[in-house]
Protein backbone atom coordinates (compact mmCIF):
# COMPACT_ATOMS: atom_id res chain seq x y z
CA UNK A 1 0.00 0.00 0.00
CA UNK A 2 3.34 2.42 0.66
CA UNK A 3 4.28 1.09 -2.76
CA UNK A 4 0.80 2.20 -4.02
CA UNK A 5 0.82 5.54 -2.24
CA UNK A 6 4.06 6.64 -3.92
CA UNK A 7 2.76 5.88 -7.22
CA UNK A 8 -0.43 7.76 -7.13
CA UNK A 9 1.63 10.85 -5.70
CA UNK A 10 4.17 10.44 -8.43
CA UNK A 11 1.08 10.25 -11.15
CA UNK A 12 0.17 14.02 -9.60
CA UNK A 13 -2.42 12.95 -7.14
CA UNK A 14 -2.49 14.43 -3.54
CA UNK A 15 -2.30 11.44 -1.42
CA UNK A 16 -2.99 10.80 2.44
CA UNK A 17 -3.14 7.17 4.73
CA UNK A 18 -3.96 5.57 7.37
CA UNK A 19 -2.37 2.65 9.11
CA UNK A 20 -1.85 1.28 12.64
CA UNK A 21 1.69 1.13 13.79
CA UNK A 22 3.48 2.24 10.57
CA UNK A 23 7.19 1.29 10.99
CA UNK A 24 10.28 1.95 8.70
CA UNK A 25 11.60 2.13 6.07
CA UNK A 26 8.02 2.18 4.65
CA UNK A 27 7.30 5.22 7.07
CA UNK A 28 10.50 7.25 6.16
CA UNK A 29 9.97 7.03 2.13
CA UNK A 30 5.60 8.14 2.38
CA UNK A 31 7.15 11.32 4.95
CA UNK A 32 9.60 11.70 2.75
CA UNK A 33 7.39 11.86 -0.30
CA UNK A 34 5.24 14.36 1.25
CA UNK A 35 2.23 11.41 2.37
CA UNK A 36 0.86 12.43 5.50
CA UNK A 37 0.67 9.58 7.79
CA UNK A 38 -2.46 8.67 9.99
CA UNK A 39 -2.67 6.80 12.91
CA UNK A 40 -5.21 4.70 13.38
CA UNK A 41 -8.75 4.41 11.04
CA UNK A 42 -10.63 7.12 12.89
CA UNK A 43 -14.41 7.93 11.12
CA UNK A 44 -13.05 11.16 11.36
CA UNK A 45 -10.95 10.98 7.97
CA UNK A 46 -13.66 11.05 5.82
CA UNK A 47 -13.54 15.09 6.69
CA UNK A 48 -10.98 14.74 3.74
CA UNK A 49 -13.62 13.77 1.20
CA UNK A 50 -10.75 12.18 -1.14
CA UNK A 51 -12.05 11.23 -4.80
CA UNK A 52 -10.96 7.69 -3.65
CA UNK A 53 -11.03 5.37 -0.74
CA UNK A 54 -8.03 2.64 -1.62
CA UNK A 55 -8.54 -0.18 0.53
CA UNK A 56 -5.91 -2.31 1.98
CA UNK A 57 -6.50 -6.52 2.67
CA UNK A 58 -5.69 -5.40 6.47
CA UNK A 59 -9.45 -3.64 7.10
CA UNK A 60 -12.36 -5.95 7.41
CA UNK A 61 -15.53 -5.98 9.20
CA UNK A 62 -13.92 -7.25 12.63
CA UNK A 63 -15.55 -6.14 16.15
CA UNK A 64 -13.73 -5.38 18.75
CA UNK A 65 -14.16 -6.93 21.60
CA UNK A 66 -16.59 -4.30 22.91
CA UNK A 67 -18.28 -4.53 20.09
CA UNK A 68 -17.19 -1.46 18.37
CA UNK A 69 -16.16 -1.94 14.44
CA UNK A 70 -11.94 -2.71 15.14
CA UNK A 71 -12.05 -0.07 11.12
CA UNK A 72 -14.30 2.63 12.17
CA UNK A 73 -13.38 4.15 9.03
CA UNK A 74 -14.46 1.87 6.96
CA UNK A 75 -17.95 1.57 8.60
CA UNK A 76 -18.23 5.31 7.66
CA UNK A 77 -17.23 4.91 4.02
CA UNK A 78 -19.80 2.39 3.57
CA UNK A 79 -22.50 3.98 5.51
CA UNK A 80 -22.13 7.20 3.42
CA UNK A 81 -21.48 5.54 -0.09
CA UNK A 82 -18.42 6.53 -0.68
CA UNK A 83 -16.27 5.54 -3.71
CA UNK A 84 -13.93 3.03 -2.54
CA UNK A 85 -11.92 0.61 -4.45
CA UNK A 86 -8.89 -2.46 -3.70
CA UNK A 87 -5.17 -1.43 -4.03
CA UNK A 88 -4.82 -4.13 -6.94
CA UNK A 89 -8.28 -2.79 -8.46
CA UNK A 90 -6.65 0.75 -8.25
CA UNK A 91 -3.50 -0.05 -9.54
CA UNK A 92 -4.70 -2.43 -12.78
CA UNK A 93 -6.49 0.61 -13.71
CA UNK A 94 -4.86 3.54 -13.44
CA UNK A 95 -0.69 2.05 -13.49
CA UNK A 96 -1.02 -1.00 -15.55
CA UNK A 97 -3.34 -0.64 -18.33
CA UNK A 98 -0.68 -0.42 -21.65
CA UNK A 99 2.09 -1.77 -20.11
CA UNK A 100 4.14 -5.32 -20.61
CA UNK A 101 3.93 -6.43 -16.63
CA UNK A 102 6.33 -8.47 -15.81
CA UNK A 103 5.09 -10.41 -12.30
CA UNK A 104 7.22 -12.14 -9.57
CA UNK A 105 5.06 -14.46 -7.69
CA UNK A 106 6.36 -17.28 -5.20
CA UNK A 107 5.91 -17.90 -1.46
CA UNK A 108 9.50 -16.58 -1.05
CA UNK A 109 12.24 -14.95 -2.92
CA UNK A 110 9.45 -12.14 -4.50
CA UNK A 111 10.87 -9.01 -3.21
CA UNK A 112 14.39 -9.83 -4.41
CA UNK A 113 13.60 -10.87 -7.65
CA UNK A 114 11.47 -8.28 -8.53
CA UNK A 115 14.36 -5.73 -7.34
CA UNK A 116 17.02 -7.86 -9.42
CA UNK A 117 14.67 -8.16 -12.47
CA UNK A 118 14.45 -4.63 -12.59
CA UNK A 119 17.43 -3.61 -11.95
CA UNK A 120 18.23 -6.07 -14.95
CA UNK A 121 16.08 -4.04 -17.05
CA UNK A 122 17.36 -0.39 -15.65
CA UNK A 123 21.04 -1.14 -16.54
CA UNK A 124 19.78 -2.54 -20.12
CA UNK A 125 18.21 1.62 -20.49
CA UNK A 126 14.85 0.33 -20.07
CA UNK A 127 13.89 3.03 -17.35
CA UNK A 128 10.93 0.30 -15.64
CA UNK A 129 7.98 1.26 -13.85
CA UNK A 130 7.89 -0.75 -10.77
CA UNK A 131 6.11 -1.89 -7.24
CA UNK A 132 7.99 -3.93 -4.59
CA UNK A 133 7.49 -5.07 -1.45
CA UNK A 134 10.35 -3.38 0.19
CA UNK A 135 13.25 -0.26 -0.82
CA UNK A 136 15.90 -1.97 -3.29
CA UNK A 137 19.13 -0.07 -2.35
CA UNK A 138 19.17 0.24 -6.01
CA UNK A 139 16.66 2.67 -6.03
CA UNK A 140 15.92 4.21 -2.90
CA UNK A 141 12.09 4.19 -3.25
CA UNK A 142 9.70 1.01 -3.57
CA UNK A 143 8.07 2.31 -6.93
CA UNK A 144 7.95 4.58 -9.18
CA UNK A 145 5.53 4.74 -12.59
CA UNK A 146 9.24 4.39 -14.96
CA UNK A 147 7.45 4.62 -18.87
CA UNK A 148 10.84 3.10 -20.84
CA UNK A 149 10.14 0.53 -23.32
CA UNK A 150 12.70 -1.72 -24.85
CA UNK A 151 12.80 -0.17 -28.37
CA UNK A 152 15.57 1.86 -29.10
CA UNK A 153 17.80 0.72 -26.48
CA UNK A 154 21.38 -0.13 -27.19
CA UNK A 155 21.49 -3.55 -25.23
CA UNK A 156 18.02 -5.04 -26.32
CA UNK A 157 18.26 -6.12 -29.87
CA UNK A 158 15.75 -8.92 -31.02
CA UNK A 159 17.56 -12.67 -30.49
CA UNK A 160 15.71 -15.53 -32.41
CA UNK A 161 15.44 -18.56 -29.75
CA UNK A 162 17.12 -21.45 -30.24
CA UNK A 163 15.18 -24.14 -29.09
CA UNK A 164 13.65 -26.40 -31.64
CA UNK A 165 9.89 -26.63 -31.77
CA UNK A 166 9.62 -23.08 -31.13
CA UNK A 167 7.46 -21.48 -33.15
CA UNK A 168 7.80 -17.93 -33.21
CA UNK A 169 11.26 -14.99 -32.92
CA UNK A 170 11.39 -15.10 -29.21
CA UNK A 171 12.44 -13.03 -27.36
CA UNK A 172 11.74 -10.04 -28.67
CA UNK A 173 11.90 -5.92 -27.56
CA UNK A 174 8.00 -5.03 -26.15
CA UNK A 175 6.89 -1.64 -27.87
CA UNK A 176 4.84 -0.87 -24.59
CA UNK A 177 6.44 0.67 -21.44
CA UNK A 178 7.77 -1.70 -18.76
CA UNK A 179 6.39 -2.46 -15.09
CA UNK A 180 8.18 -4.67 -12.87
CA UNK A 181 5.40 -5.67 -9.95
CA UNK A 182 5.93 -8.00 -6.89
CA UNK A 183 2.63 -10.48 -7.26
CA UNK A 184 1.33 -11.51 -4.09
CA UNK A 185 -1.48 -14.81 -3.60
CA UNK A 186 -2.72 -12.99 -0.60
CA UNK A 187 -5.92 -12.08 -0.90
CA UNK A 188 -7.46 -9.10 -2.73
CA UNK A 189 -9.49 -7.16 0.15
CA UNK A 190 -12.58 -8.05 2.70
CA UNK A 191 -14.51 -7.59 -0.59
CA UNK A 192 -12.70 -8.91 -3.25
CA UNK A 193 -11.07 -12.48 -1.85
CA UNK A 194 -9.25 -13.15 -5.07
CA UNK A 195 -5.55 -13.01 -5.04
CA UNK A 196 -3.63 -9.95 -5.96
CA UNK A 197 -1.77 -11.38 -8.46
CA UNK A 198 -4.69 -11.77 -11.01
CA UNK A 199 -5.08 -8.17 -11.35
CA UNK A 200 -1.96 -7.62 -12.87
CA UNK A 201 -2.59 -9.43 -16.16
CA UNK A 202 1.41 -9.97 -16.83
CA UNK A 203 3.05 -10.53 -20.10
CA UNK A 204 6.06 -12.09 -18.63
CA UNK A 205 5.52 -14.10 -15.01
CA UNK A 206 8.20 -15.58 -12.79
CA UNK A 207 6.65 -18.53 -10.94
CA UNK A 208 9.78 -19.12 -8.11
CA UNK A 209 8.67 -21.17 -6.02
CA UNK A 210 5.51 -22.61 -4.26
CA UNK A 211 4.54 -23.69 -0.62
CA UNK A 212 1.74 -24.02 1.80
CA UNK A 213 1.72 -20.13 3.37
CA UNK A 214 -1.05 -17.74 4.68
CA UNK A 215 -3.06 -20.35 6.76
CA UNK A 216 -5.55 -17.46 7.68
CA UNK A 217 -6.93 -17.74 4.22
CA UNK A 218 -5.82 -20.95 2.59
CA UNK A 219 -7.34 -24.24 3.96
CA UNK A 220 -4.36 -26.81 1.90
CA UNK A 221 -1.45 -26.38 -0.47
CA UNK A 222 -4.20 -27.31 -3.01
CA UNK A 223 -6.01 -23.98 -2.56
CA UNK A 224 -2.92 -22.28 -3.31
CA UNK A 225 -2.10 -23.52 -6.45
CA UNK A 226 -5.37 -23.36 -7.75
CA UNK A 227 -4.60 -19.09 -7.21
CA UNK A 228 -1.33 -19.94 -9.51
CA UNK A 229 -3.29 -21.50 -11.74
CA UNK A 230 -5.76 -18.25 -12.17
CA UNK A 231 -2.22 -16.27 -12.55
CA UNK A 232 -1.47 -18.46 -15.30
CA UNK A 233 -4.94 -18.11 -17.12
CA UNK A 234 -4.36 -14.47 -17.48
CA UNK A 235 -1.22 -14.82 -19.55
CA UNK A 236 -1.31 -14.01 -23.13
CA UNK A 237 0.00 -17.29 -25.49
CA UNK A 238 2.83 -14.35 -26.73
CA UNK A 239 4.17 -14.11 -22.99
CA UNK A 240 6.30 -16.12 -20.98
CA UNK A 241 6.20 -18.01 -17.65
CA UNK A 242 9.07 -18.61 -16.03
CA UNK A 243 9.34 -21.65 -13.71
CA UNK A 244 11.07 -22.98 -10.83
CA UNK A 245 12.10 -26.65 -12.29
CA UNK A 246 12.54 -28.24 -8.60
CA UNK A 247 8.81 -27.18 -7.22
CA UNK A 248 6.67 -29.79 -7.97
CA UNK A 249 3.78 -28.10 -6.78
CA UNK A 250 4.49 -25.58 -10.21
CA UNK A 251 4.29 -28.46 -12.06
CA UNK A 252 1.17 -29.49 -10.46
CA UNK A 253 -0.11 -25.44 -11.59
CA UNK A 254 0.84 -25.89 -15.30
CA UNK A 255 -0.85 -29.10 -15.48
CA UNK A 256 -3.92 -27.59 -14.80
CA UNK A 257 -3.91 -25.78 -17.74
CA UNK A 258 -1.34 -23.27 -20.10
CA UNK A 259 -1.37 -21.67 -23.00
CA UNK A 260 2.08 -19.61 -23.17
CA UNK A 261 5.54 -20.13 -23.54
CA UNK A 262 7.12 -21.68 -20.38
CA UNK A 263 11.25 -21.51 -19.73
CA UNK A 264 12.34 -23.48 -16.11
CA UNK A 265 15.21 -22.86 -14.38
CA UNK A 266 16.83 -24.52 -11.22
CA UNK A 267 17.39 -28.08 -11.85
CA UNK A 268 19.59 -30.72 -13.91
CA UNK A 269 17.43 -30.35 -17.14
CA UNK A 270 16.07 -26.78 -16.60
CA UNK A 271 16.10 -24.29 -20.06
CA UNK A 272 18.31 -22.18 -17.34
CA UNK A 273 21.04 -23.45 -15.15
CA UNK A 274 23.56 -22.41 -12.90
CA UNK A 275 27.82 -23.85 -12.92
CA UNK A 276 29.14 -22.46 -9.65
CA UNK A 277 29.14 -21.40 -6.11
CA UNK A 278 25.80 -18.54 -5.70
CA UNK A 279 28.41 -15.67 -5.16
CA UNK A 280 30.45 -16.74 -8.53
CA UNK A 281 28.43 -18.49 -11.54
CA UNK A 282 28.44 -19.15 -15.00
CA UNK A 283 24.68 -18.84 -16.41
CA UNK A 284 24.06 -21.74 -18.57
CA UNK A 285 20.86 -21.88 -21.50
CA UNK A 286 20.01 -25.32 -22.81
CA UNK A 287 23.90 -25.97 -21.87
CA UNK A 288 25.61 -23.43 -23.25
CA UNK A 289 27.23 -20.87 -21.46
CA UNK A 290 25.58 -17.86 -22.19
CA UNK A 291 26.47 -15.55 -18.96
CA UNK A 292 28.46 -14.73 -15.77
CA UNK A 293 27.40 -13.38 -12.40
CA UNK A 294 29.88 -12.32 -9.82
CA UNK A 295 28.17 -10.68 -6.70
CA UNK A 296 28.00 -9.78 -3.40
CA UNK A 297 25.03 -11.91 -3.29
CA UNK A 298 24.67 -15.20 -1.34
CA UNK A 299 22.81 -18.16 -0.70
CA UNK A 300 21.59 -20.92 -3.36
CA UNK A 301 18.33 -18.92 -3.00
CA UNK A 302 19.61 -16.08 -4.74
CA UNK A 303 21.22 -17.95 -7.35
CA UNK A 304 17.95 -19.49 -8.65
CA UNK A 305 16.33 -15.83 -8.14
CA UNK A 306 18.98 -14.69 -10.63
CA UNK A 307 18.04 -17.61 -13.00
CA UNK A 308 14.59 -16.55 -12.62
CA UNK A 309 15.60 -12.80 -13.41
CA UNK A 310 17.30 -13.26 -16.39
CA UNK A 311 15.14 -15.68 -18.10
CA UNK A 312 12.38 -13.01 -17.76
CA UNK A 313 14.45 -10.23 -18.48
CA UNK A 314 15.44 -12.10 -21.84
CA UNK A 315 11.57 -11.79 -23.08
CA UNK A 316 11.82 -8.26 -23.61
CA UNK A 317 14.99 -8.73 -25.78
CA UNK A 318 18.04 -8.30 -22.76
CA UNK A 319 20.22 -10.94 -23.44
CA UNK A 320 21.51 -13.37 -20.86
CA UNK A 321 24.98 -11.69 -20.60
CA UNK A 322 24.35 -8.34 -20.43
CA UNK A 323 21.22 -9.49 -17.60
CA UNK A 324 24.36 -11.13 -15.72
CA UNK A 325 26.79 -8.39 -16.14
CA UNK A 326 23.92 -5.87 -14.19
CA UNK A 327 23.91 -8.51 -11.43
CA UNK A 328 27.85 -7.37 -10.63
CA UNK A 329 26.02 -3.88 -9.18
CA UNK A 330 23.05 -5.41 -7.55
CA UNK A 331 22.61 -4.16 -3.85
CA UNK A 332 19.66 -6.09 -2.42
CA UNK A 333 16.75 -5.22 -0.55
CA UNK A 334 16.29 -3.16 2.81
CA UNK A 335 15.25 -5.61 5.56
CA UNK A 336 16.96 -8.90 3.19
CA UNK A 337 20.31 -9.79 5.39
CA UNK A 338 20.92 -5.80 5.64
CA UNK A 339 23.81 -5.41 7.84
CA UNK A 340 22.70 -2.82 10.54
CA UNK A 341 25.36 -2.33 12.91
CA UNK A 342 28.99 -4.08 13.49
CA UNK A 343 30.46 -3.70 17.38
CA UNK A 344 33.36 -4.38 19.25
CA UNK A 345 32.55 -5.97 22.29
CA UNK A 346 35.65 -5.11 25.00
CA UNK A 347 34.15 -6.49 28.32
CA UNK A 348 34.05 -10.11 27.13
CA UNK A 349 36.45 -12.70 24.93
CA UNK A 350 36.16 -15.59 23.03
CA UNK A 351 37.67 -18.43 23.36
CA UNK A 352 39.95 -18.11 21.20
CA UNK A 353 41.01 -14.29 22.12
CA UNK A 354 39.48 -12.58 19.00
CA UNK A 355 38.61 -9.31 18.85
CA UNK A 356 36.33 -9.33 15.68
CA UNK A 357 33.00 -6.92 16.10
CA UNK A 358 29.54 -8.87 16.55
CA UNK A 359 27.36 -8.27 13.08
CA UNK A 360 23.99 -7.27 13.42
CA UNK A 361 21.56 -8.30 10.38
CA UNK A 362 18.20 -7.33 9.59
CA UNK A 363 16.15 -9.65 7.61
CA UNK A 364 12.41 -10.32 6.56
CA UNK A 365 12.46 -13.96 7.00
CA UNK A 366 9.51 -15.80 8.54
CA UNK A 367 8.33 -18.74 6.90
CA UNK A 368 10.43 -21.82 8.36
CA UNK A 369 11.72 -22.15 4.39
CA UNK A 370 12.99 -18.70 4.48
CA UNK A 371 14.55 -18.83 7.59
CA UNK A 372 16.48 -21.96 6.51
CA UNK A 373 17.60 -20.50 3.51
CA UNK A 374 18.59 -17.69 5.02
CA UNK A 375 20.41 -18.93 7.83
CA UNK A 376 22.24 -21.25 5.09
CA UNK A 377 22.95 -18.33 2.87
CA UNK A 378 25.19 -16.83 6.32
CA UNK A 379 26.64 -19.62 7.18
CA UNK A 380 27.98 -19.77 3.56
CA UNK A 381 29.74 -16.66 4.13
CA UNK A 382 30.39 -16.91 7.66
CA UNK A 383 32.11 -20.54 7.44
CA UNK A 384 32.55 -22.25 11.36
CA UNK A 385 31.57 -18.34 12.97
CA UNK A 386 28.85 -18.80 15.52
CA UNK A 387 25.18 -17.66 14.17
CA UNK A 388 22.48 -16.58 16.92
CA UNK A 389 18.88 -16.64 14.84
CA UNK A 390 16.62 -14.12 16.41
CA UNK A 391 13.16 -14.55 15.51
CA UNK A 392 9.62 -13.85 16.23
CA UNK A 393 7.12 -15.94 14.83
CA UNK A 394 5.12 -12.72 13.50
CA UNK A 395 3.32 -13.98 10.24
CA UNK A 396 -0.38 -15.12 10.43
CA UNK A 397 0.76 -18.46 9.46
CA UNK A 398 3.43 -18.95 11.71
CA UNK A 399 0.69 -16.97 14.81
CA UNK A 400 -1.93 -19.70 13.72
CA UNK A 401 0.62 -22.84 14.95
CA UNK A 402 0.73 -24.11 11.81
CA UNK A 403 4.46 -24.69 10.52
CA UNK A 404 5.68 -24.75 14.49
CA UNK A 405 6.50 -28.25 13.52
CA UNK A 406 9.31 -27.09 11.22
CA UNK A 407 10.95 -24.60 13.17
CA UNK A 408 13.92 -27.13 14.40
CA UNK A 409 14.51 -28.29 10.92
CA UNK A 410 14.95 -24.56 10.05
CA UNK A 411 17.46 -23.13 12.39
CA UNK A 412 19.57 -26.01 12.44
CA UNK A 413 22.33 -24.31 11.05
CA UNK A 414 22.56 -21.63 13.23
CA UNK A 415 24.23 -22.37 16.87
CA UNK A 416 21.66 -20.63 18.85
CA UNK A 417 18.09 -19.73 18.48
CA UNK A 418 15.76 -17.20 20.57
CA UNK A 419 12.61 -16.71 19.74
CA UNK A 420 9.92 -13.90 20.91
CA UNK A 421 6.98 -15.72 22.02
CA UNK A 422 4.59 -12.71 22.36
CA UNK A 423 1.43 -13.13 21.44
CA UNK A 424 1.56 -16.47 20.87
CA UNK A 425 -1.31 -19.46 21.44
CA UNK A 426 1.37 -22.32 21.15
CA UNK A 427 3.74 -23.26 23.14
CA UNK A 428 7.00 -22.31 21.69
CA UNK A 429 9.30 -23.82 23.90
CA UNK A 430 7.27 -26.86 23.38
CA UNK A 431 7.80 -26.93 19.12
CA UNK A 432 11.52 -26.04 19.63
CA UNK A 433 12.31 -28.45 22.49
CA UNK A 434 14.23 -30.75 19.97
CA UNK A 435 17.22 -28.65 19.67
CA UNK A 436 17.29 -28.80 23.28
CA UNK A 437 19.64 -25.66 25.31
CA UNK A 438 20.20 -24.46 21.32
CA UNK A 439 17.13 -22.73 21.85
CA UNK A 440 15.34 -20.02 23.95
CA UNK A 441 12.20 -18.60 23.98
CA UNK A 442 11.12 -15.36 25.90
CA UNK A 443 8.00 -13.63 25.95
CA UNK A 444 8.66 -9.97 25.71
CA UNK A 445 11.67 -7.89 23.37
CA UNK A 446 13.44 -6.88 26.10
CA UNK A 447 14.18 -10.42 27.64
CA UNK A 448 15.19 -11.91 24.43
CA UNK A 449 17.94 -9.04 24.40
CA UNK A 450 18.89 -10.44 27.68
CA UNK A 451 19.10 -13.51 26.73
CA UNK A 452 21.47 -13.00 23.68
CA UNK A 453 23.56 -10.22 25.93
CA UNK A 454 24.22 -13.27 28.46
CA UNK A 455 25.09 -15.76 25.40
CA UNK A 456 26.93 -13.26 22.90
CA UNK A 457 30.97 -13.67 21.74
CA UNK A 458 32.81 -11.29 19.80
CA UNK A 459 32.94 -12.62 16.40
CA UNK A 460 29.53 -13.45 16.31
CA UNK A 461 26.44 -13.21 13.67
CA UNK A 462 23.33 -12.41 15.29
CA UNK A 463 20.95 -12.45 12.09
CA UNK A 464 17.49 -10.57 13.51
CA UNK A 465 14.36 -12.41 11.64
CA UNK A 466 10.71 -10.94 11.05
CA UNK A 467 7.87 -9.49 8.82
CA UNK A 468 7.39 -6.65 11.15
CA UNK A 469 9.33 -4.46 13.02
CA UNK A 470 10.57 -6.64 15.48
CA UNK A 471 10.12 -3.90 18.80
CA UNK A 472 13.28 -2.18 17.32
CA UNK A 473 15.33 -5.31 18.37
CA UNK A 474 18.31 -4.11 16.25
CA UNK A 475 19.22 -0.89 17.27
CA UNK A 476 18.10 -2.33 20.67
CA UNK A 477 20.84 -5.29 20.36
CA UNK A 478 23.28 -2.68 18.93
CA UNK A 479 23.14 -0.07 21.97
CA UNK A 480 23.33 -3.19 24.53
CA UNK A 481 26.17 -4.66 22.90
CA UNK A 482 28.43 -0.96 23.07
CA UNK A 483 27.61 -1.20 26.92
CA UNK A 484 29.53 -4.31 27.24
Amino acid sequence: MGGLAALAREAGHRVTGCDAGVYPPMSDQLRALGIDLIEGFGADQMALKPDMFVVGNVVSRARRPDGGAKFPLMEAILDAGAPYTSGPQWLAEHVLQGRHVLAVAGTHGKTTTTAMLTWILESAGLQPGFLVGGVPLNFGVSARLGGGTAEGSAQVKEEPAKRAGDTEQSPRPSHRPLFVIEADEYDTAFFDKRSKFVHYRPRTAILNNLEFDHADIFDNLGAIERQFHHLVRTIASSGRIVVNGLEESLTRVLHQGCWSEVRTFGSAVSDFTALGEPTAFDVQQSGQTVGRVEWAVGGMHNQLNALAAIAAAQHVGVAPDVAASALASFENVKRRMEVRARVTLHGKQSPDATTAPVTIYDDFAHHPTAIRTTINGLRRQVGTARILAVFEPRSNTMKLGAMKSQLPWSLEESDLAFCHSGGLDWDAAAALSAMGNKALVAPTVDEVIAQVMQRVLPGDHILCMSNGGFGGIHLKLRDALQSL
